[in-house]
């Protein structure tokens, strides 16, 4: 009994609180603009309306929350049935002979990669990780590049592919840079704003320097944004090396150069940081800094502040009680049944079992009004399996 009620809890989490994949709803050309103007290659499932893995995924792999994040990061998603005209045009170019067929596009309409099959969630990541990797904007630019085209277009252009590929751009915009008389020149500050992607670098300091002059050619907002950017790098950086001291020095920057953004960042930024580290006490601390400034009404992050504090210390008692708090927070301040359904996993967790039926039922009062006929059949069971 105790397995099975694992089992659908877990369902439950992915079915009904999980963000999932955001799919694009425009036509394909549309969606290789999209791919064009933001960067990201295409993630095409290719499949029928009456093919069961296809439905499975539909239910739970593309509704899990990591799997969202991932893929709404990452890629532009589409989803395309091959049995509808636009299906059928897209499997002339596109081969598809079973159900699903899950392609990764690049925005000249390129196969990266392809898999025929369903997927759990850790297929769908891996899977995703590895068309990821094969995904390099600056291999036109690099060959040139390396054979000594210094040509200032070229090596704008290099800089910002290795940006959008996730590559370290600082050695070409340095390279470039010190090349320069005239840092202030149209040309060189748009460069400047580009190459400015680490706050813990020379090239931030020049973001910084000539920022009104930057601002008064692109914006200030464009300014600003790329700052948030730079200190967000450094922080990732900080995780990645476990380095407290770039974790200070990304957040005395962002107070520094973008108040109005920089206690949020400091929460979320330390949130980050001391998950990775498994510093529970500090973790705790920094989430609490993140539930004030969530405020009451913002029950979507209260939410998944308290979702991500179980799953990461469900074994703290602080931790539990803090993620209960929240919980129950974001559940009376909204009317979703997903907010009502986690505060009652959590419930259950926490062993208030009572507590959980009254949560549970509350949310099957709320997917009975929005008759969401799979919500109500799953904690109609969760239901009677709590109180079997």
């Amino acid at each position: 009994m105790k397995y099975f009620l694992v089992l659908l809890v877990t369902f439950l989490s992915h079915s009904l609180f999980a963000q999932g994949i955001d799919f694009f709803h425009g036509s394909w050309e549309e969606a290789l603009e999209l791919s064009k103007k933001e960067g990201k290659p295409i993630f095409v499932d290719a499949y029928a309306k009456w093919c069961g893995p296809c439905k499975r995924m539909a239910a739970t792999t593309f509704k899990d929350k990591k799997v969202g994040e991932f893929f709404n990061q990452n890629f532009i998603n589409v989803k395309m049935d091959c049995e509808e005209p636009e299906g059928i045009s897209f499997r002339r170019k596109y081969p598809v002979s079973a159900y699903p067929t899950l392609y990764f596009i690049d925005e000249k309409g390129e196969v990266i990669h392809s898999s025929v099959g369903g997927k759990d969630v850790n297929g769908i990541l891996k899977l995703a990780e590895f068309a990821l990797s094969q995904v390099d904007y600056s291999r036109e630019y690099a060959k040139e590049y390396e054979n000594g085209n210094r040509e200032p277009e070229l090596i704008y252009n290099y800089v910002k592919a290795l940006n959008r590929s996730n590559k370290s751009s600082l050695r070409v915009s340095n390279e470039y840079l010190r090349s320069q008389e005239d840092l202030t020149t149209p040309f060189n500050l748009r460069f400047i704003l580009e190459a400015a992607v680490e706050a813990d670098s020379r090239i931030f300091g020049l973001l910084i320097k000539y920022q009104k002059e930057i601002a008064q050619l692109e914006g200030y907002q464009k300014v600003k944004d790329r700052i948030a950017l730079a200190c967000s790098n450094t922080v990732k950086k900080a995780i990645e090396f476990e380095s407290s001291d770039l974790l200070e020095e990304a957040i005395a920057k962002m107070k520094e150069h973008y108040p109005e953004k920089a206690k949020a960042f400091e929460a979320d930024a330390k949130r980050k940081f001391y998950l990775a580290a498994n510093d529970a006490k500090a973790y705790l601390d920094a989430c609490d800094d993140c539930a004030k400034l969530a405020g009451d009404e913002n029950a979507d992050d209260l939410a998944k502040l308290a979702e991500e504090m179980m799953n990461s210390f469900s074994d703290n008692n602080k931790c539990k009680k803090l993620a209960e708090k929240y919980a129950r927070q974001a559940a009376k301040t909204s009317s979703d049944y997903n907010h009502w359904l986690l505060y009652s996993r959590i419930l259950l967790t926490n062993g208030k079992k009572d507590d959980a039926v009254e949560a549970a039922e509350k949310a099957l009062e709320l997917a009975r009004l929005q008759e969401d006929k799979e919500a109500i059949h799953a904690l109609e069971t969760f239901i009677r399996h709590i109180n079997s």
